[in-house]
């Protein structure tokens, strides 16, 4: 049978969480791309329970006001928000007692807190938010094998340089495999399970897809990764965790916190309060050396799982009702030594590092992945930025994968020991205290910190309060033209571009009014980055974006006195008032604001933020026309000249412009 062909730009293997956030990155860039998956299209409950604060705002950085359609918002509005965490242990009796409270989550730290959500909603929303930001052209494909992978070494960067081969499965073979009555997810948690698939696989029904870039975010058992010789390393012996949810029919007095209990002798448990009434259990159940085999799973039931939480929970008693899903979780601590082969195939989540269930981590830090890695292919794939910017996946998310394994084997550790008691070795529980409250910052994703790459330049600056290489905290600032409060990060949206923030101070200061109209003369020049890296004919911001926070009082000066790039007009006339703001008064509904000082930048000085297109900063600079010459050295060492890059000029109706992709449009 004749093998069909066709070309994509990116081709994304695995529709998990780790490879539909990919997926939403290229389609809100407007990048063609493919994304498959071998199962087929069946929906499970349970899987991962957790979304961060970090995760949250990504979500929310898509999730833009004008959208008409449910957006990624809804991770916020529609998961159990988690308020308390409680230890319990036994006391000098061996009876078990509410040992210590905590806050959950980083208090102050955002807008949003920690909250429990099953993964298939997760799932569901991303593919939403795909399918609109696609206009509906993309979906999962489904379901479809990977079998063969060619990478052509010294392709030019826009080279449709991998081939991948994939076969189109009949409904009887790609059916998920189920054990028991009850749905589970032990169909996906063991090595070896990937193995049935490519038993007498043949060529029939198959297609060659060539494209620029592939992604494998293809699990824990990644093919991808095995394609590219990428070895796991790490631990070598594998907990096996039971999880169940479930709703409970218990006496237990916290069971609709999030709880740590250590009991005298029968083990360790995790509570996760879920949507509705639902509740999450974590149990470790035994430990077993990976030379021994496979664990046989029909040992691994919700009965069994229950047993166990019964002999921890004692003296109170625990039943359940309502069973919604269990499973078994076979995972060691490992990561890969690399995340990529020659800048051209990229693993992500699971295919590159796996841990226990217990940090509550694995889909988040998945996600963030690849929303490292998804606006540097859709920059590198429009030609607008060097392939080079590709090789800082590597770099930055390899630190944050050995954070995460480090501290997941502490944490695994401490909750799998006996606690310490009179007469007894064990856990020291104040020191399991102090672990989950330092962990609590990781797990926040909000401090993650990238070195010293193409895209970050650590040279210290005029503020203060702002660390190169983290995410920029929110805060509010006030639209000049309408006073309207608005959370910086709500207008610095996750659409692949660059964000420059002009910081001019006090602007009824003659001086610092004169700097910012020097800035228009300098920014009107072709051969600085706001025209040099933008094609032509496309908006002037749609690819950097720049965005002036003054700290002068609104009503005491017009927006007609402040320079044209303040408040520019497009190609039909129309003005965009949405790139000049207040960033200290008083607002008339929500109080005081003063970015100012959340920033630590002196209102007579100002500063200027460069922001990349996930928030993270990658300057910061003088208030000058020197510090804007160093942000054109910036954006020089890695974009692309576009003066050659000549769009057709723009006619007609173009209101859904918002909503469609902005990048280099």
């Amino acid at each position: 049978m004749t093998i069909t062909e066709s070309e994509t730009d990116v081709l994304i293997i695995g529709a998990g969480p780790s490879g539909l956030m990919c997926a939403t990155w290229l389609a809100r860039c407007g990048v063609p791309f493919r994304i498959i998956d071998k199962r087929p299209n069946e929906v499970f409950t349970g899987q991962a329970d957790a979304l961060h604060i970090r995760t949250l705002e990504i979500f929310k950085s898509f999730s833009e006001n004008w959208f008409d359609f449910a957006t990624l918002e809804q991770g916020w509005k529609a998961t159990h928000h988690l308020a308390e965490l409680c230890f319990w242990s036994p006391d000098e009796n061996g009876e078990l007692k509410r040992s210590m409270r905590m806050p959950d989550g980083i208090v102050g730290a955002s807008r949003y807190g920690v909250t429990a959500i099953d993964q298939g909603s997760v799932e569901k929303w991303l593919a939403e938010s795909i399918s609109q930001f696609s206009g509906g052209a993309v979906n999962v494909e489904r379901p479809l094998l990977p079998v063969s992978m060619k990478i052509n070494e010294n392709a030019d960067p826009q080279a449709h340089a991998v081939e991948v081969l994939v076969k189109r499965l009949d409904a009887e073979t790609a059916k998920t495999e189920q054990y028991g009555q009850a749905p589970n997810g032990l169909f996906r948690a063991f090595e070896g399970d990937q193995e049935r698939y490519y038993d007498g696989v043949d060529t029939k029904n198959c297609e060659l897809i060539r494209a620029k870039y592939v992604v494998g975010s293809d699990g824990a058992h990644s093919w991808v990764r095995k394609q590219l010789g990428i070895p796991m390393e790490g631990e070598q012996t594998d907990y096996i965790w039971g999880v169940i949810d479930m709703v409970p029919i218990t006496n237990f007095p916290d069971i609709r916190n999030r709880c740590a209990l250590h009991s005298k002798d029968a083990g360790s448990i995790m509570v996760v309060p879920r949507e509705r009434d639902l509740i999450r259990l974590y149990i470790q159940l035994e430990e077993v050396e990976r030379a021994d085999g496979r664990i046989d799973r029909s040992k691994i039931t919700p009965e069994l799982i229950v047993k166990r939480a019964q002999e921890i929970f004692k003296p109170y008693t625990f039943e359940m009702t309502d069973l919604n899903w269990f499973t078994g979780y076979q995972i060691g601590q490992r990561i890969s030594p690399s995340f990529s082969k020659l800048n051209r195939v990229f693993i992500s989540g699971d295919a590159c590092h796996s841990h226990s269930p217990k940090a509550g981590l694995g889909m988040n830090v998945s996600m963030q992945d690849t929303y490292n890695l998804g606006f540097k292919l859709g920059l590198v794939c429009k030609g607008l930025a060097k392939q080079e910017v590709l090789a800082t996946y590597e770099s930055e998310r390899m630190k944050v994968a050995q954070d995460l394994i480090a501290y997941d084997h502490k944490l695994s550790r401490m909750y799998s020991s006996k606690p310490m008691i009179p007469g007894r070795d064990g856990v020291d529980l104040s020191e399991f205290y102090r672990v989950c409250e330092e962990g609590a910052k990781f797990m926040a994703g909000i401090y993650i910190d990238y070195e010293e790459s193409l895209l970050v330049s650590k040279k210290e600056g005029p503020v203060s309060k702002v660390v190169i290489g983290r995410r920029l905290v929110s805060d509010k600032i006030m639209v000049h033209a309408d006073a309207r409060p608005v959370h910086i990060a709500d207008r610095c949206v996750s659409d692949g571009r660059f964000r420059v923030l002009v910081f001019p101070g006090d602007v009824k200061n003659p001086e610092n009014m004169k700097v910012l109209n020097e800035f228009q003369e300098v920014l009107d020049r072709k051969d600085i980055f706001l025209k040099k890296y933008t094609p032509v004919n496309a908006f002037e911001d749609s690819v950097i974006d720049v965005i002036t926070i003054h700290a002068s009082e609104r009503r005491d000066i017009e927006v007609a006195e402040f320079p044209e790039f303040t408040h520019p007009l497009d190609y039909k006339r129309r003005c965009d008032y949405w790139k000049l703001y207040a960033g200290v008064g008083e607002t008339y509904h929500e109080g005081a604001i003063d970015i100012y000082e959340t920033y630590g930048i002196d209102k007579e000085k100002g500063a200027v933020i460069v922001l990349r297109p996930d928030s993270h900063v990658a300057m910061v600079t003088e208030y000058s026309v020197g510090g804007l010459k160093e942000v054109d050295g910036y954006f020089g060492g890695f974009m692309v000249d576009q003066s050659q890059n000549v769009l057709p000029v723009k006619t007609g109706d173009d209101t859904t412009r918002f909503v469609k992709p902005r990048l280099g449009v």
